[in-house]
C-alpha cells in the first residue's frame, strides 16, 4: 500500500491510498515533491534517496552555487524518476530565506509535456 503524499486521511479514517495511476499528473507530481525535499539518508532503506536541496537553503547565494544545485536536482530526477519522466528542465531561484523550484518534464506514457512548482523555506 502506498500513502498519499502529503498525508491524509480518508472518508473511513483511515490513511488514504495514493492512486497508482502514472499518468496521473498528481502522483508524479508527489513523487517530484518527495524526492525534491528529502535529504538523503533521511530514508531508512534508500539512504540515496533525495535531492540534498532543502541543505543549500541557508547556503551563501551564487550563481555557481545556484548551477550546481540545478545539477543535483535534475541528475536525482533522472535517477529516482526517469522511468516515469523526462526531465527537460529544472530552475532553481533562492529568494530571501526560500527556494522556489520549477520543474518541466514530460510523462513517459502520456508524451504530455508538464511543469511542477515548489517552494521551500519561509
Amino acid at each position: 500500500m502506498d500513502l498519499s503524499f502529503p498525508y491524509q486521511i480518508d472518508g473511513r479514517g483511515r490513511s488514504r491510498e495514493a492512486r497508482r495511476d502514472e499518468e496521473n499528473d498528481e502522483y508524479i507530481k508527489g513523487l517530484i515533491e518527495q524526492l525534491l525535499f528529502t535529504a538523503p539518508g533521511e530514508r531508512v532503506m534508500r539512504p540515496d534517496f533525495g535531492s540534498g536541496m532543502q541543505q543549500l537553503l541557508f547556503a551563501g547565494n551564487s550563481p555557481e552555487l545556484a548551477t550546481t544545485t540545478q545539477m543535483l536536482v535534475q541528475g536525482a530526477l533522472q535517477q529516482w524518476l526517469g522511468s516515469l519522466i523526462i526531465v527537460e528542465s529544472v530552475t532553481i531561484e533562492a529568494v530571501d530565506a526560500a527556494l522556489h523550484v520549477a520543474v518541466i518534464y514530460i510523462v513517459r506514457r502520456s508524451q504530455s509535456r508538464q511543469q511542477a512548482t515548489f517552494r521551500q523555506g519561509m
